[in-house]
């Protein structure tokens, strides 16, 4: 399936199905070419999720260590995953936490980082990380949300967009509450420190 999917469009995912088929939750998707989809939204995922994505071989260990010692200090805990690591859980894994599916999750990450280009792994995870209830990927999230197209969405509301991805169906980018506006300002200043994120 990883091979496969290094060449054509990703049909469903696990997450779309249990959501569909357990709580009746509609599947609004649409995969669109990265080419279609606007830069601002790669810029914004990658200053909000994984600052180190062109960098990195699929896993922050810099990020997977604060997140050890944070957990050990009793602190809340937080995610460290790349968007490698979540475009590879999405894809082919389903939710919940164990050991054997974070062990997968390492596997496939594995795979993708070497039989994928990062254009690809970004592609794939723009059309298919869950982006509201119901709502995968920046078509549908650009129609149902911004009444407009992938590839027309503003930096602000890229922004916006990336700020629901912690939990997209608690936070709604068409109705940003005041959290989510300051998450929305947080990367739009990351944004402008990284730069735009170029693909070879």
């Amino acid at each position: 399936m990883v091979a496969l999917y290094r060449y054509i469009p990703v049909p469903v995912t696990p997450l779309m199905l249990t959501r569909n088929i357990d709580e009746g939750t509609p599947i609004n998707y649409t995969w669109t070419p990265i080419e279609e989809i606007s830069p601002n939204l790669v810029q914004a995922v990658v200053a909000s999720e994984d600052n180190l994505f062109m960098e990195h071989d699929g896993f922050d260990f810099k990020q997977i260590e604060i997140a050890r010692r944070e957990a050990e200090a009793g602190k809340r805990l937080r995610g460290a995953s790349t968007i490698t690591q979540q475009t590879a859980k999405n894809l082919f894994l389903w939710q919940g936490r164990s050991w054997l599916r974070k062990g997968l999750e390492a596997y496939f990450t594995v795979l993708m980082e070497q039989l994928w280009s990062k254009k690809r792994i970004m592609e794939a995870y723009l059309n298919c990380i869950e982006m509201g209830d119901g709502i995968y990927g920046a078509a549908a999230v650009a129609k149902i949300n911004f009444k407009t197209t992938p590839d027309k969405l503003t930096k602000e509301q890229c922004a916006l967009i990336a700020a629901t991805l912690p939990n997209p169906r608690k936070f709604n980018s068409a109705k940003p509450s005041k959290y989510m506006k300051q998450r929305q300002n947080a990367i739009l200043k990351n944004m402008k420190n990284i730069g735009p994120i170029k693909f070879e």
